[in-house]
């Protein structure tokens, strides 16, 4: 039995469900995780120091002491459970420095991300998923959540196709048949879901079926996936990710998108900047209304955050050291709310750092920052050693960090299962690299 095909499998399937179940995804994630372990005990792996083992290991003894000092120290806890999701980050280290896995992966991720957004725009239009009230969330539980995975695949999408050189890619019989049976199986699953009829069996029966087929891109030994599979899940993904990105109404992603697409086009061509004053402009004479709406500050959410921020800072104030504790701001913000705050209730501060610190304290907004800054770090040395070939993976891995960021400051999406899972992912495509390179320097002549 090889362990090692099986993992990689697995990681397929964690990157191609992490958009779209977050229960599927933990799922894999636990039997890849017990497959390395397996691999380790047997010898034919190994666990190898990361420059982030470091900031890791100290962001995640903090917001345990955090969660010890925390006023309810059970819910707290129950909380610190998202730090096993840290695993999937060695876990694709590992599994994403063989270049065929690593292209097959992010093939499974896009291939998640292509239906995710697809099936944000049939909410959209067909299940009544039209008003700021009621957005497409895709198959997810929230339309930030989605927003931010597709802000997230429309990056690595479009990082691919940036960096990618030669003529671009004809679909082969093969890709616009297994193309045609994915889009048949997201019509249906709207059609059930219209009529309410085994909505919840079906969504379960297709997510099942998506796990497979990532399983397969990665172990199929036949004549699909072909080379060419993967720039064409690309150039798909980009304008249907686009368009429900837009659909989504939501501004942290879109801001984030932007900062991202920025980032992309400074790594692959500066002198590409000169056009987003450009877009900007065409953006404002000709966007839709609904779209160009949401351009501004003055709305009650925008009001919101500001007093929250206010909040925030209060509970800083109040306990630098180990914060409030993990999960505990929605109990505790009714008493450090703002009475000009529009909402008398918050699940979170809508701001990564200040989330970070106001629960777990200062100390562990430092540790943080300090694996932020090491990520980005080495996806940039990884960037500056080739545009092209494999280093169009880590200026996705750069521009995908740059994005959480940005949106991070409007919103929490450090603290989403779904959004960290397919960050760690992505961000460790630089260290997979810098070890296949090892391996490679290592292996006799």
């Amino acid at each position: 039995m090889n362990l090692e095909r099986i993992q990689r499998g697995l990681v397929a399937a964690v990157a191609a469900t992490c958009l779209v179940s977050i229960f599927a995804a933990e799922i894999f994630l636990a039997l890849a995780v017990l497959t390395y372990l397996a691999r380790l005990v047997r010898g034919s792996a190994r666990l190898e120091h990361l420059p982030l083992d470091g900031p890791l290991l100290a962001f995640a003894v903090w917001s345990i002491l955090s969660a010890a000092f925390a006023p309810d120290p059970l819910v707290a806890h129950r909380s610190v459970k998202q730090l096993v999701l840290f695993s999937l980050f060695y876990l694709a280290v590992d599994t994403l420095r063989d270049a065929e896995a690593r292209e097959r992966v992010v093939d499974a991720a896009l291939l998640g991300g292509l239906v995710l957004a697809t099936g944000a725009i049939l909410q959209y239009c067909f299940l009544g998923f039209d008003t700021l009230q009621h957005r497409p969330r895709s198959f997810l539980g929230h339309y930030m959540t989605a927003a931010g995975l597709v802000m997230g695949v429309l990056l690595v999408a479009a990082a691919r196709l940036a960096f990618r050189r030669g003529p671009w890619p004809r679909p082969s019989a093969r890709d616009v048949r297994a193309f045609a049976v994915v889009g048949g199986a997201l019509a249906v699953l709207t059609l059930l879901q219209s009529a309410d009829l085994f909505a919840v069996e079906a969504e379960r029966l297709f997510v099942a079926a998506l796990a497979a087929t990532a399983a397969s891109l990665v172990l199929s030994r036949g004549s699909w996936p072909d080379r060419n599979t993967g720039a064409l899940l690309a150039i798909l993904t980009v304008p249907i990710a686009t368009a429900a990105l837009l659909l989504s109404l939501t501004r942290n992603a879109w801001l984030g998108t932007l900062a991202g697409l920025v980032t992309l086009a400074f790594l692959r061509a500066p002198k590409a900047l000169w056009l987003l004053p450009a877009g900007a402009a065409a953006l404002l004479a000709l966007g839709p209304e609904r779209v160009l709406g949401r351009l501004t500050l003055t709305d009650a959410s925008s009001r919101d955050r500001y007093y929250m921020w206010q909040a925030g800072v209060d509970m800083i104030r109040d306990k630098p050291v180990f914060g409030q504790g993990p999960r505990m701001i929605q109990a505790v913000y009714p008493a450090y709310r703002w009475p000009e705050a529009p909402n008398p209730r918050t699940p979170h501060l809508h701001n990564n750092a200040l989330q970070i610190a106001a629960e777990r304290g200062l100390p562990c907004l430092a540790w943080w920052l300090w694996m932020v800054a090491a990520m980005l770090g080495d996806a940039w040395r990884e960037v500056r050693r080739g545009a092209f070939g494999p280093g169009w993976a880590a200026a996705a891995a750069f521009a995908l960090l740059v994005a959480v960021l940005v949106a991070g400051l409007f919103e929490y999406n450090f603290g989403d299962s779904e959004i960290l899972m397919f960050l760690l992912l992505v961000s460790s495509l630089p260290y997979a690299l810098r070890r296949q390179r090892a391996g490679a320097a290592a292996a006799p002549a």
